[in-house]
């Protein structure tokens, strides 16, 4: 078996594919296989009993925005008797930033890659504090829900509707030329999101007060652009799925009990699972090491890309936010080189002398050096309800990459 020749077939098809931000829907209108008592989160699979405080959390909130429960006590009850589902975003196409919690009636962006024809699904982002993806169901965060479903939603669909879609590919190699990573610094990148939608919000939405709002809503939140770059880094690395006898690395995501990757050349629904590791890094005031959870969410779709943690050369303001030297921040970039198979044709990094990104996680590296994957991260409290701690860097287990590469060598009979 030619494995090299395999990868390659897989990181052309990532790199080549372009993911293009159609629209803006209800998840159970274009998400596959949505339905009204099913729940996506982040992550791979996981039953309620195993579930972590953060990903409850989120789930007993979509539940209270859905309006099939009216408290958070008939919620639980209502899982415990079996009443709803869940099932890993990436099942469906979709991705989820932390507890990545997707519901029938939310809003989703709506991503084709125009290359290879897969689409691909995320969720609106809620900004920093108290948010759902960090497991906070207030009153006041369903409000904001609300507000993002029927007004930021709707406005974001109508002006999409009115244009030609966003190139995202485009737009996140200008972003790294403007010092972000792709994961946890997207402020050039909400900026450029905010300048291809405010002349098309602008020319669809009649009500004056309500378009100050979006635009200030979107202007205000330095990662209103993630959850499409998410989707668009799904929509990558799902055309490099299924690929025969690759090695190529297509999911890395947490759901804040395990950390859990899919591998281009093995099944779409095998995942190798070991327990996610608590992120080390900058506590907001008032809490510390102690209150953290371990790693949770779908963004690491991002450096699965090739871009966020393996990026971060091309943005050394990032550490002010995750910890550490602008020289660690080089040296992160550097390191996953080692463990890579190609350097990414579009993402550049003038840092690097316009350098590619490091593109495409190989399993057989991974093990063969004990180098694992770099990447940064937001941290979630690990009670429900309190919402971001932190951010910092986390890897993931060395043991899922073993346990690939064992199931690899098992089905090609290597």
């Amino acid at each position: 078996m030619d494995i090299d020749n395999a990868n390659t077939t897989a990181i052309t098809r990532l790199m080549e594919a372009r993911p293009i931000l159609k629209g803006v829907a209800a998840a159970k209108d274009v998400i596959p296989g949505m339905r009204d008592n099913l729940f996506l989160h982040a992550g791979p699979p996981i039953e309620w009993a195993r579930m972590s405080g953060p990903l409850r959390g989120a789930i007993i909130g979509a539940m209270l925005f859905e309006g099939i429960a009216a408290s958070e006590a008939e919620a639980v009850s209502m899982v415990e008797r079996g009443e709803v589902e869940f099932d890993s975003c990436h099942h469906h196409g979709a991705v989820g930033p932390m507890a990545g919690v997707t519901s029938a009636s939310m809003k989703v962006y709506v991503v084709e890659n125009a290359e290879h024809g897969n689409k691909s699904f995320s969720n609106l982002n809620e900004g920093y504090g108290k948010v759902l993806r960090y497991g906070a169901y207030s009153e006041e965060v369903l409000k904001k829900l609300h507000w993002m479903n029927d007004v930021l939603g709707e406005a974001l669909a109508n002006a999409l509707a009115n244009s030609s879609g966003i190139d995202m590919r485009a737009l996140i190699a200008e972003a790294l030329h403007m010092g972000d990573e792709g994961h946890n610094r997207n402020k050039a990148g909400s900026l450029l999101f905010l300048k291809s939608l405010a002349p098309l919000i602008a020319k669809t939405m009649k009500d004056a007060s309500a378009m100050s709002e979006v635009l200030q809503f979107l202007g205000d939140n330095a990662l209103s652009v993630l959850n499409p770059v998410m989707a668009a880094c799904k929509a990558m690395t799902d055309a490099a799925h299924g690929v025969e006898g690759s090695t190529i690395v297509t999911t890395m995501a947490r759901n804040g009990t395990d950390f859990g990757i899919r591998v281009s050349g093995l099944d779409a629904k095998q995942w190798f699972t070991a327990p996610a590791e608590i992120p080390v890094g900058l506590f907001f005031s008032g809490f510390s090491q102690a209150d953290a959870n371990p790693d949770i969410g779908d963004s690491a779709i991002t450096e699965t890309a090739g871009i966020g943690g393996f990026a971060m050369a091309t943005a050394p303001a990032i550490v002010t936010f995750v910890g550490g030297t602008p020289k660690d921040a080089m040296n992160a970039t550097l390191e996953m080189y080692e463990i890579t198979f190609a350097e990414s044709k579009y993402f550049t990094m003038p840092s690097l002398d316009f350098r590619g990104t490091p593109t495409g996680i190989d399993i057989r590296k991974v093990v063969e050096l004990g180098i694992t994957p770099r990447i940064n991260t937001g941290i979630a409290h690990k009670n429900a309800g309190v919402g971001q701690v932190g951010a910092g860097l986390v890897r993931p287990p060395l043991a899922i990459f073993e346990q690939a590469l064992l199931a690899y060598a098992e089905k090609y009979g290597l």
